[in-house]
């Protein structure tokens, strides 16, 4: 069984129900101190006298494969065999005292490789470097002679071998090497990088021993459901006690901040009917007055303001479309969209006065335990945070720990007994951070020789960073706002040659929480851009390959992804009877993305046959895991375009459970055939989010192709359109 995180300084034996019996699992990360503790290389690699090698990774689990393409790159620069690894999760109260040397533990934004590459392949590299310097003083030969394959150190002149395990403990005594003297392999020598190599946390999901925040037990542990007001920015009035504390089970009610309320039970059942019978009166406050159709006339008037805030400016483009010779103009919208992770948010905590412990599902182990420092009174070192696997993040449980920081208020009622507060689905559904709503305006402007001379894009919506990152904010602006649309050069680049360019927002901020939901403000901006585009092209005449391509000259990656879906989809060859062809390409977290789609349509039901999906993210850690990416990620945004959108009313979410929230079927997941292209540009893109934002406008514009009819408003639902 892989090692999973530790919960004390040696080990912490946690009971959890399992079929037929007890299923005792060990939470530990070896310190190198512990004089029981398998040998410590570095702070990188734990290797075992039976030659398993412990890989540890910062950077969370969710399902994406993170955490197998970090260790295949500490494996590669350490020259250990692929079969002997294992892994475990450092916790960020390590991390602190470590003087952070593993690093960002933040997992999203397709962070996890791209931004650490460098720090777990140096990782890997200086214990490799000091692996050798103790086989050198093992062997009695030159460093300088001895090679590294599969754990295993050779002396070729002298027929010398010493194996990793053999020597690890003494490495381990050896002074780290400086970074400067720290080199790492050229890509064309990877053996372990490139490969698709199988996932490392396979075996623990399948056989059911894999440990997600909603699987942790703890000795005496008690349980807690809560609710919020379910309008944001509402109050907690009053609730009733007396009617709920003779139930069976019943410890506690307590008020959490001014405006939810949590009951205590010794079981989560019990705490979650006793919450529901107990009477609870809100003060819903003056947001109960909003709706869908206000928040949408809110946004409407932000599209024709005089000004907004530029996100990007190329030549006039207000001054060329005045002097076109042909302007078109659409307007599109795009709704809020919930993360609906599978494992509903929820932490354990355990508070006393000298110590305060979380254990939970989190993107952001450091941020998740800034919080429970600062939530608890305590300072970061009496303050740790355990992090399991994630039953779902997409940006959920990135920047909003607010399940956190209700645990530890309602564990601080209850000193040194450990509570689970455990939302309820309902809970989940209603008090999200969700996808920003905005609407889109975009007018483009041709000049006599029908030459695509202008484009103005105004946005008008809401901003993440203004709530979730102020600190972020730029004189006011939000740049998340305008991914895929900044200037050349960007990790989200506009990939067209117009010569007037003006991308602007008019900020507009509802009291529904916005946040990071997978891909982010590329989702949506992709479908305005590259609908958009083959509304030109439909309006000139012109073939939607060949205008973009007549558009994009300047920008060959973005071209080199487009030309590859074509190309595998037949583009320009006839299609079979009753399908027709839609395209799409767009930039997103450093790697370049397309797709091509192929739909038939019968009234009002849309059959996706096939989509190719291609990415250039630089480099490929794992294509087999970049390929399961673009599937998923292509369920993910086709789910969101056909089935999604939260609907407000009353100031309150409408949609509260899987019936009123759908999700695409496997029967209904099209034929995915993926291209990975890495350039090997020197720039590492992301894999887990980009390529979701294509396959939306690749299925928009075959619909649109197969019916004549351009949908602008989402979802597709709400145009009786669903997914045979």
């Amino acid at each position: 069984m892989n090692v999973m995180p530790k919960m004390n300084r040696r080990s912490f034996v946690v009971s959890a129900a399992a079929a037929g019996g007890g299923l005792a699992l060990g939470f530990h990360v070896p310190l190198a101190e512990a004089a029981d503790s398998p040998p410590e290389v570095n702070a990188w690699a734990v290797i075992k006298p039976d030659e398993t090698v412990v890989i540890r990774i910062a950077r969370s689990e969710m399902g994406q494969g993170t955490l197998t393409g970090l260790a295949q790159m500490v494996a590669e620069e350490l020259g250990c065999s692929w079969d002997k690894v294992t892994y475990e999760f450092p916790t960020p109260g390590e991390n602190v005292k470590r003087k952070r040397v593993w690093g960002d533990f933040f997992t999203a934004g397709s962070q996890g490789i791209r931004s650490s590459n460098q720090i777990v392949r140096k990782g890997g590299a200086a214990a490799r470097m000091m692996l050798v310097s103790a086989a050198a003083n093992e062997l009695k030969v030159p460093a300088t002679e001895l090679t590294v394959a599969d754990g295993v150190i050779s002396h070729k002149a002298s027929g010398k071998t010493v194996t990793f395990g053999k020597i690890a403990s003494a490495a381990g005594q050896l002074p780290p090497p400086a970074d400067a003297d720290i080199k790492l392999k050229d890509p064309k020598d990877w053996t372990i990088i490139g490969q698709p190599k199988k996932r490392l946390d396979t075996p623990l999901k399948v056989n059911g021993t894999a440990i997600y925040g909603i699987d942790i037990r703890l000795p005496g542990m008690l349980y807690a459901a809560i609710k919020a007001c379910p309008v944001n920015g509402g109050k907690l009035q009053s609730y009733d006690e007396a009617k709920i504390k003779d139930r069976k089970g019943f410890k506690k009610v307590v008020k959490v901040e001014d405006n939810a309320v949590a009951v205590i039970a010794d079981s989560w059942w019990r705490a979650k009917t006793a919450l529901e019978a107990m009477p609870i009166n809100w003060d819903l406050g003056p947001n109960a007055k909003v709706s869908s159709a206000s928040i949408a006339a809110w946004l409407k008037e932000g599209l024709d303001v005089p000004e907004g805030l530029v996100g990007n400016k190329t030549g006039d483009a207000k001054a060329a479309l005045d002097k076109a010779a042909k302007k078109v103009e659409a307007v599109y919208a795009y709704p809020y969209q919930h993360h609906v992770t599978m494992e509903p948010q929820n932490a354990t905590a355990r508070y006393t006065d000298e110590k305060c412990e979380v254990w939970t599902s989190t993107q952001n182990g450091e941020a998740a335990l800034a919080l429970v420092s600062e939530t608890s009174g305590l300072p970061i070192p009496k303050c740790e945070v355990y992090k399991t696997f994630l039953g779902g993040g997409f940006g959920r449980r990135s920047t909003s720990h607010d399940y956190v920081k209700q645990a530890v208020l309602i564990a601080k009622q209850m000193p040194g007994t450990p509570i689970k507060l455990l939302w309820s689905r309902e809970e989940d559904m209603i008090h999200g951070w969700y996808h920003p709503v905005t609407q889109c305006k975009l007018t483009a402007g041709f000049d006599e020789n029908k030459n695509l001379n202008a484009m103005h894009i105004r946005i008008s919506g809401q901003s993440i960073l203004a709530t979730v990152m102020p600190a972020r904010m730029q004189e006011g602006r939000d740049p998340a706002t305008f991914s895929g649309f900044y200037p050349g050069g960007a990790e989200a680049a506009f990939g067209y040659d117009v010569p007037n360019v003006l991308v602007d927002h008019s900020m507009r901020n509802p009291h529904i929480h916005p946040g990071f939901w997978r891909g982010v403000n590329i989702n949506h901006n992709a479908i305005y851009l590259e609908c958009f585009m083959d509304e030109l092209a439909k309006e000139m005449g012109v073939d939607a390959l060949e205008f973009r391509r007549k558009n994009m000259m300047k920008h060959p990656r973005h071209l080199a992804v487009l030309n590859a879906v074509a190309e595998r989809i037949g583009w320009g060859t006839p299609a079979p009877a009753g399908i027709y062809r839609g395209l799409a390409q767009h930039m997103g977290f450093g790697s370049y993305i397309a797709a091509a789609a192929e739909v038939s349509v019968d009234g009002k039901k849309v059959k996706i046959h096939r989509i190719v999906g291609a990415t250039d993210p630089g480099y490929a850690v794992n294509p087999a895991l970049i390929e399961r990416q673009i599937a998923g990620s292509f369920m993910y945004g086709l789910t969101g375009l056909f089935l999604g959108g939260i609907e407000i009313k009353d100031g309150r979410v409408v949609q509260e459970n899987f019936d009123t929230y759908d999700s695409m079927r496997l029967a209904q997941m099209p034929k995915v055939e993926s291209i990975v292209m890495p350039s090997h540009s020197g720039v590492w893109g992301g894999v887990g989010e980009p390529t979701i934002c294509v396959a939306p406008p690749a299925v928009l514009n075959a619909i649109a192709n197969a019916t004549g009819t351009r949908y602008r408003t989402f979802p597709l639902r709400d145009h009786g359109l669903t997914m045979a």
